[in-house]
């Protein structure tokens, strides 16, 4: 008797320039899924760094927009909410640890993709160790060490933590993270504790010149802050390299990112709130000194204390960053972007911690260095060029998540479709066209670097190298350890629209 009709094929994927995709290297294993919601929150909000983004970001706004920055950081809320959900929409239309090259790869085309792979790899690099060399700045007060030495340090505890299991550094990420939420309560309840400004000065926002008078706020200096303010919430989108070790990545990564958002903005916002309500004069604001305002209120002691919650910040933000880049090789390596035996190598899993160690040494080892031995400070605003550009590409593939080769794809579906990508895509080429030229000219460097590979090397091995692919958990039943796009996952599933 014949068996049951064979259920018809889903959508056609996108079809890559290689007629016979070649199977993924056995060689490089599957990272095991172990993480649930609560701890990809957890990794996600550490690489936000709530304390470090109030102490360190957040000070530059006080001193140009005064008490304006609480606006400044409610707007940035809202825009930074069209970013999260497209991160939220790709990320689980596209769930695999290469994040957004992957995402843009495989809805864009495959040199688009290798492209956003370069500049993020570069800035992968080189972002953990700026942001460790500033630990000696907030550890002086217990001891005086050389910043490139505990930049050094920071790297090098960070890459230890970060070949363990997915678990060991949620558990430990989750301490760091309680730490830096309790310093933002301990200023938000000292803020408001000794609230001498009006509620109104929040509204009607006075811009201070550090010598007793006050500016009305204007538009066009709220918008010139709106870059930073953006920034501060900036690592939401670590949820997207983690999809690989959540359990059930199709609804997991979306919940993360939201979840993560929104406990940043609160976690960031209202201790913000405090200070400007808290201090005994605009002129405060206008030194930028967030410790020593909290010296006025409590003491040294409890400055002190802040501080040190700073550095242990910083240290949980790199933790998280090495962690996550290591993933993004380990992705790039499943891919086949290198030669074969260096896939293979960092392809490999811990056999114990079930963590992509090779990678994770890889990509965080060359930071200890640069902490040592270079002056990479030069380098940060290309990271905010990288960022930019990458959101941007985001926006335009979350236009082509709808098309009909991917509908059939189980993802979570963002709500007012286009409206956060169309807002994002034309933020964020807007804010390009504010960038300086020398940061402009090494992003145009390191992707002539990156064509030039391609070119070379990529592209005449097409048929075996670079091949997006998904864990094979995540592929199209039938396909095996073959090459898939987005779109060629056939679940019938109906599109998921909740998340909280």
């Amino acid at each position: 008797m014949a068996g049951p009709p064979r259920p018809r094929p889903a959508e056609s994927p996108i079809r890559m320039s290689s007629p016979t995709p070649t199977p993924v290297p056995t060689e490089t294993a599957e990272l095991p899924r172990s993480l649930g919601v609560l701890g990809a929150v957890m990794l996600t909000l550490s690489c936000v760094t709530p304390a470090s983004s109030l102490f360190i970001v957040v000070p530059p706004l006080l001193m140009t927009l005064g008490s304006g920055t609480v606006q400044a950081l409610v707007i940035a809320a809202v825009l930074s909410l069209g970013v999260g959900l497209c991160y939220a929409e790709l990320g689980t239309l596209v769930p695999s640890a290469g994040g957004e090259y992957s995402i843009v790869g495989q809805l864009l085309g495959r040199m688009t993709g290798w492209l956003v792979f370069v500049i993020s790899i570069v800035s992968l690099v080189v972002i953990p160790p700026i942001i460790a060399l500033g630990t000696a700045d907030y550890i002086g007060s217990i001891v005086h060490v050389d910043a490139r030495y505990a930049g050094a340090a920071v790297m090098l505890i960070a890459v230890c933590v970060g070949v363990l299991d997915i678990k060991s550094n949620a558990l430990i990420t989750g301490i760091f993270l309680g730490i830096e939420v309790l310093a933002a309560g301990l200023v938000s309840v000292l803020g408001f504790a000794h609230a001498k400004q009006p509620l109104s000065s929040l509204l009607h926002a006075g811009v201070p010149d550090g010598h007793g008078h006050t500016s009305p706020l204007t538009v066009a200096l709220l918008v010139s802050g709106l870059a930073v303010a953006l920034f501060t919430y900036n690592g939401f989108g670590t949820a997207i390299y983690l999809s690989e070790d959540l359990i059930d990545p199709r609804r997991s990564v979306a919940r993360t990112v939201l979840w993560s958002l929104l406990a940043g903005v609160v976690v960031i916002t209202v201790p913000v709130t405090a200070i400007c309500l808290g201090v005994s004069s605009p002129d405060q604001l206008a030194a930028g000194d967030l410790v020593a305002i909290v010296d006025s209120w409590a003491g040294t002691g409890v400055g002190t204390f802040v501080s040190l919650c700073i550095a242990a910040a910083i240290l949980n933000a790199v933790i998280v960053m090495v962690l996550q880049n290591g993933r993004v090789l380990f992705a790039s390596a499943r891919d086949r972007t290198w030669p074969d035996p260096v896939n293979r190598a960092l392809g490999r899993i811990h056999p114990r911690w079930g963590s992509p160690w090779v990678a994770t040494l890889g990509i965080g080892l060359p930071g200890v260095v640069l902490a040592l031995a270079v002056n990479i400070n030069a380098l940060l605003g290309f990271t905010g060029v990288v960022v930019a550009v990458i959101y941007l590409l985001l926006g335009v593939a979350a236009f082509t998540a709808r098309t009909r080769r991917h509908r059939a794809t189980r993802a979570w579906r963002m709500p007012l479709w286009p409206l956060a990508p169309l807002v994002t895509v034309a933020s964020l080429a807007y804010v390009l066209t504010q960038q300086t030229a020398h940061d402009l000219i090494i992003t145009g460097i390191v992707l002539a670097a990156g064509a030039l590979y391609w070119l070379c090397y990529l592209r005449p091995r097409a048929a075996t190298h670079w091949q997006l692919s998904l864990p094979a958990d995540e592929r199209p039943a039938g396909t095996g350890a073959e090459t898939v796009t987005a779109g060629s996952s056939t679940s019938t599933s109906t599109a998921r629209s909740e998340i909280l």
